[in-house]
């Protein structure tokens, strides 16, 4: 007589988000929690803009709210309500000094710092990749958190620190499943929502991106107005038998390059010439990923993304980040 075989078990231990952040904070003797306790709010935040990213269409939410951002460029409604959820979470976090978000032309000043406190700035951009949602493509949140400076005299003083000094930074990827990637310095660990349980799981820790791979991410539509370097890269790729993947969200493209191995570009233009994306917003935090999963990113050849020394909150960069081998064969064409 056959039985019925029952679910397959679960091979290893069952980490929660929240429990791998307190096992890391143990390795620092002199950690508050209070870090915890901000990347906590980043987490619930994230669950909420992925029931708010499911349910655009049916909300009704889906399309341009008819203003700009500061950047000059036409705001989404999900762009809008992702960046009000972060401010709210964050807003409720008493570790928070300074909240500064791609959608606002001004840092928000949450508190002061007293003697003996720690406090952070947490920077983020709410939905990269905002214009993927009418087609149902992928979107994220991508978040850089920095030690607030006391001394510094003006909010905006306090966050143009380089970013090698992020103590963490991670990004939310809104896709088949909502991932979670994150670094506080220690290797980059990714975590999955499990709606059943409502938490999130972690599915890789280490994780390594491979040295290389025959995948570049890039707008091939600009291509006529990239720096020659650039372009002749591209030739180079194409005689090689090189895939092109581009989805039209940084997030999307970094998590697939990180898992799969590759390059992502976003090189100067004509018409953008220091380059589009946001140093302290996008690069930065990815470039702390990447090189923490053993990647290399760069901004030019011998410049270090992390090592940049930001003039504004929504300075510009060009970014060339992704597998070692892969990031010195674009370098070695430029």
């Amino acid at each position: 007589m056959s039985s019925t075989p029952g679910p397959t078990p679960v091979v290893g231990d069952l980490v929660t988000l929240q429990g791998h952040i307190l096992a890391q904070q143990s390795h620092y003797p002199e950690a508050t929690g209070t870090l915890s306790w901000i990347l906590s709010a980043l987490s619930i935040s994230a669950k909420m803009i992925a029931a708010q990213v499911r349910r655009a269409r049916l909300a009704d939410v889906l399309g341009a709210v008819g203003t700009g951002n500061v950047q000059g460029e036409q705001q989404q409604k999900l762009d809008v309500i992702a960046n009000e959820i972060l401010l709210r979470t964050l807003g409720g976090r008493e570790g928070v000094a300074i909240v500064a978000s791609e959608e606002n032309e001004e840092p928000v000043i949450l508190r002061t710092e007293k003697e003996g406190e720690r406090k952070y700035c947490v920077l983020f951009d709410p939905l990269d990749g905002s214009s993927n949602l009418d087609v149902c493509g992928a979107v994220g949140t991508i978040f850089s958190i920095l030690r607030h400076d006391r001394r510094a005299t003006r909010a905006e003083d306090s966050l143009l620190q380089p970013g090698s000094r992020q103590v963490a930074a991670g990004y939310i990827l809104y896709g088949p499943s909502t991932v979670f990637t994150l670094s506080i310095g220690r290797g980059t660990d990714m975590f999955v929502l499990d709606p059943a349980i409502g938490a999130f799981v972690r599915v890789e820790q280490g994780l390594r991106i491979p040295a290389t791979a025959k995948s570049y991410s890039v707008n091939e539509g600009n291509r006529l107005a990239f720096p020659a370097g650039y372009q002749a890269y591209l030739d180079h790729a194409q005689r090689n038998g090189y895939s092109s993947r581009y989805a039209g969200a940084m997030v999307a493209d970094v998590h697939r390059i990180l898992l799969k191995g590759g390059v992502f570009l976003y090189p100067p233009t004509s018409k953008a010439p220091q380059g589009k994306l946001r140093l302290m917003y996008e690069a930065n935090p990815m470039a702390m990923l990447v090189e923490q999963a053993g990647g290399k990113a760069l901004s030019a050849p011998g410049r270090r993304i992390l090592d940049e020394q930001p003039t504004g909150i929504h300075q510009r960069t060009a970014v060339i980040i992704g597998s070692p081998g892969e990031v010195d064969q674009v370098i070695g064409h430029l």
